[in-house]
């Protein structure tokens, strides 16, 4: 089999297929991403895939209808990886299968150079007005124009479902949003966890050498983790329960990951949102107890995880994170928003604790709780694991069950 695989940050949602099929002898796998981005993202090779880049595509000009700009950015990537895809092409390789994120405009033309081809795409996201991200907090509020940006948004995406042979989105929630003429040819298989790998701890410990500081499963700790701090992922309400949280547990350990741009949503007027909210909730926590790490490899990552006393995953309704995935495998107990997807995968007080996404004092509380209990609700944390190993495990279920989708799509 002769396989393409195509996302603009690859490996993306990619690379647990990138590593088997690049093992099997009868495949010959090319990965084909935005140059500079694999630069990042590969310091070694995968063996037995090529992997080819294309250059980042000049930004919309400032002259362009606002409204278009998004769609603008689409077509000239397309173009740009219609370029590389001819030049696959000329060098003798047709794809049996294309597998590929769509988001960024990158398949537009892809059915022009390999008509024959069978056509996967990730169907991560479509944009409507209700019901999802999208005013969904009262905080940002969105204008007239927004909607009118929003609607045009989707005119690659459009474009793009109806050249698709098949769809694969990673929650039912996230099928939903797409609409219902796609639906039928999209199937929900999510990326899968390692459960072999992603799993409890009870040795596991987290250094703060500048601090002099040392964490175990035996310490209040508190995490929360998402790629970048913004309001999206709930990063203001966090925020905004820390300082009753430290007061009320004098011991616990506040360990914050991710970075300090914007990964979704507007940016703030002025600096970042983690100057935002730290400059509104003052002086009113301790530094000695709350720890900003930043971006952070994934073996640190993992123990984080592993010595949590609650992980906090707040969210819009919106694309769910791998982390809070991941975290429910290494047996984390899940303090979660009360929003889809969220809900299809925690329930109640039987995997994990869900709150209101705007309510502080709720995620207050439930932190509470889990800290007051002598056993730290151990019951819930192993129900968390086994419904990622029962419903997501990556070997097991995810990723036989996206090779069938792949090996039933051959030309």
């Amino acid at each position: 089999m002769r396989l393409l695989l195509i996302h603009q940050n690859l490996p993306g949602q990619y690379r647990h297929l990138l590593v088997h099929y690049g093992q099997q002898p009868d495949c010959q796998v090319i990965g084909l991403g935005e140059a500079r981005r694999l630069r990042e993202n590969f310091r070694a090779p995968i063996p037995g895939v090529k992997l080819v880049g294309y250059q980042t595509p000049s930004p919309s000009k400032a002259t362009t209808m606002p409204t278009m700009r998004a769609t603008e950015a689409a077509v000239t990537r397309g173009q740009v990886v219609l370029k590389a895809l001819l030049q696959i092409k000329k060098a003798g390789f047709y794809p049996d299968v294309v597998y590929a994120h769509p988001g960024w405009g990158e398949t537009l033309f892809l059915k022009d150079v390999f008509p024959k081809s069978r056509l996967l795409h990730f169907c991560e996201f479509y944009y409507n007005t209700a019901g999802q991200d999208f005013s969904f907090d009262p905080e940002f509020p969105n204008s007239a124009d927004d909607v009118l940006r929003l609607r045009i948004r989707n005119l690659h995406h459009l474009m793009a479902l109806e050249q698709a042979d098949v769809g694969i989105a990673p929650t039912i929630w996230q099928r939903t949003r797409f609409p219902s003429a796609y639906q039928p040819k999209i199937e929900v298989v999510h990326d899968g966890v390692d459960t072999d790998y992603v799993k409890p701890d009870d040795q596991a410990f987290i250094e703060f050498p500048n601090k002099k500081l040392r964490l175990t499963k035996a310490d209040e700790v508190i995490t929360f983790v998402s790629r970048n701090l913004e309001p999206y992922r709930g990063f203001h309400i966090f925020m905004r329960a820390l300082p009753e949280l430290l007061k009320a547990r004098p011991n616990a350990h506040v360990v914050i990951v991710g970075g300090s741009d914007v990964s979704y949503g507007r940016r703030p007027a002025k600096g970042t949102y983690r100057e935002l909210y730290l400059a509104e909730i003052g002086d009113r926590i301790d530094f000695s107890r709350v720890h900003f790490v930043g971006k952070v490899s994934y073996a640190i990552f993992l123990k984080l995880l592993q010595v949590s006393t609650a992980h906090v995953y707040l969210t819009y309704p919106f694309v769910l994170s791998w982390s809070m995935m991941e975290a429910m495998a290494a047996g984390c107990l899940v303090v979660g928003s009360r929003t889809p997807p969220v809900e299809e995968v925690i329930t109640h007080e039987k995997n994990g604790l869900l709150v209101d996404f705007f309510s502080s004092q709720q995620l207050v509380e439930s932190i509470l709780r889990i800290c007051e209990d002598p056993n730290r609700m151990q019951e819930v944390r192993e129900r968390a694991r086994q419904t990622i190993v029962d419903r997501y495990d990556l070997h097991r279920i995810c990723l036989p069950r996206q090779k069938e989708l792949i090996e039933s799509s051959r030309a």
